[in-house]
C-alpha cells in the first residue's frame, strides 16, 4: 500500500487565501482588493475589478460593453454614462427596452416603486407597467414616442436608410441639444461611442418606428376611413431600416483596435451579437477567400446570475467562447472574470473601486 506525500501548498506555488480584514479597508478599491484573496463570488468580484482596471488602462484596447436586463429602470444608467464619459467604453450593445427606459429618464420623466398592494390588473388600468418592483409609466413611453417621431421626421440618415446605431446617434444628438439631463445616448453621442440594438423591433423604440410608418400610411384619411382599414393595409409602409448596417459598422469599429475587451451585464442577444464578430470574420475568410485578421477578445468581465448548466448563452463561460473563436484562451493571454451576482448589487461596488484606481493614475 502506497503512502501519500502530503504537501503544504506553498511548496507547490499555491496562492494562500487571506481573511477579509475590514479594519484595513479604507476605500472601495481596498475592499475589492481584499475580496480577491477570499473565495467564491467575492473572489470573482475582486478578480473582475483587477481585470477591468487593466482593460481600461490598456490604451490599445477597444472595450465593448453589452447590457441586458432592466438596468436603466433599476437606476444604474448613470454608471454606464460615467464609463462612457471617462473614455473607458468604445461601443455599447444593448436591448431596446434598456435604452428606451433610459430615454424616459433622460427627458426628465420618472420611474416609481411598485405598490405591492396593487394588483397587476389595477396597474394596467392606470397605465403603470410593472418591472418586478418598479413602474414605468405608459405616459412616459408616449412622451418618448413623440420625440422619436420628431427625430424621424427631421433627421435624415446616410443613404436614407436607418439602422439602430444611426438612430441612437440622432437621439443622442437631440438629448445633447436639449440638455435636460444625463443619459446613455447623450454621453454616447458626445463621445462618438456607437450604440447598437441588435433586436431593435423587440422594444418600445421598434414599436415607435412602426407606428410612425403606420401614421404615414393613414395620413389624410378620415377617422371613418381609418377605422375601416385592415391591419395588412396599415402595415404596407415598412420603415427603411437595415440591421446589416449595424453589423458592418460594428465590424469596422472593432478592427480599429489592437486589442479587445468586453464588459457584459446579463447576457442574451447583446452578448452574443457583440461576441460573434470573431466567427463573422473567420467564416468570411473561409467562404470568401479573404485574409482579414479575425478579432478575438483578450479581456472579459461578466456579471450575470445565470448558471452555466442551463446551456443558454447568458450563462455560458468565456472558455466555451474560446471554442467558437470569440476569445483568446488564457494560454494565449486571455484574462476573464465571471461574477454570478445580481448586477444591481455588485456593479456599483465594482465600478466605484475601478474608478478609484483610475483616479490614482491621473
Amino acid at each position: 500500500m502506497s503512502h501519500r506525500e502530503l504537501h503544504d501548498g506553498r511548496s507547490d506555488g499555491l496562492r494562500p487565501l487571506v481573511s477579509l480584514d475590514l479594519d484595513r479597508v479604507r476605500s472601495f478599491s481596498d475592499l475589492l482588493d481584499g475580496m480577491a484573496d477570499t473565495a467564491f463570488s467575492g473572489r470573482s468580484a475582486g478578480e473582475a475589478a483587477r481585470i477591468l482596471t487593466d482593460m481600461f488602462r490598456d490604451q490599445a484596447c477597444g472595450v465593448v460593453m453589452t447590457v441586458s436586463g432592466a438596468m436603466t429602470v433599476a437606476k444604474q444608467g448613470k454608471i454606464i454614462c460615467d464609463l462612457i464619459d471617462r473614455g473607458c467604453i468604445q461601443a455599447i450593445v444593448g436591448t431596446g427596452a434598456l435604452i428606451a427606459h433610459g430615454l424616459t429618464e433622460s427627458i426628465g420623466l420618472t420611474h416609481y416603486r411598485a405598490d405591492p398592494n396593487q394588483s397587476d390588473e389595477d396597474l394596467f388600468e392606470k397605465g403603470y407597467n410593472r418591472i418586478y418592483d418598479t413602474l414605468e409609466m405608459e405616459a412616459n413611453l408616449n412622451d418618448l414616442s413623440t420625440m422619436v417621431e420628431d427625430v424621424l421626421m427631421k433627421e435624415q440618415p446616410g443613404g436614407g436608410v436607418w439602422s439602430s446605431h444611426t438612430f441612437c446617434r440622432s437621439i443622442g444628438k437631440r438629448l445633447s441639444e436639449r440638455d435636460i439631463g444625463t443619459g446613455i445616448l447623450r454621453s454616447a453621442w458626445e463621445k462618438d461611442v456607437p450604440v447598437f440594438i441588435p433586436a431593435f423591433t423587440d422594444s418600445e423604440l421598434g414599436l415607435d418606428f412602426s407606428t410612425w410608418a403606420i401614421k404615414a400610411t393613414l395620413n389624410g384619411m378620415s377617422s371613418q376611413q381609418r377605422a375601416g382599414t385592415s391591419l395588412a393595409d396599415a402595415l404596407k409602409n415598412v420603415p427603411r431600416f437595415n440591421p446589416f448596417l449595424d453589423l458592418f459598422e460594428y465590424a469596422q469599429r472593432v478592427e480599429r483596435h489592437d486589442s479587445l475587451g468586453v464588459f457584459t451585464i446579463g447576457g442574451g442577444v447583446p452578448r452574443n451579437w457583440a461576441q460573434q464578430v470573431g466567427p463573422f470574420i473567420d467564416i468570411t475568410n473561409d467562404r470568401c477567400e479573404t485574409l482579414y485578421q479575425p478579432p478575438r477578445f483578450r479581456y472579459g468581465v461578466r456579471i450575470c446570475p445565470e448558471p452555466v448548466h442551463w446551456g443558454g448563452l447568458s450563462g455560458c463561460t468565456y472558455s466555451e467562447g474560446v471554442s467558437w473563436g470569440k476569445f483568446f484562451s488564457p494560454a494565449d493571454g486571455g484574462q476573464f472574470a465571471e461574477v454570478y451576482s445580481d448586477a444591481t448589487v455588485i456593479l456599483p461596488l465594482l465600478i466605484k473601486a475601478v474608478l478609484e484606481r483610475l483616479d490614482c493614475d491621473d
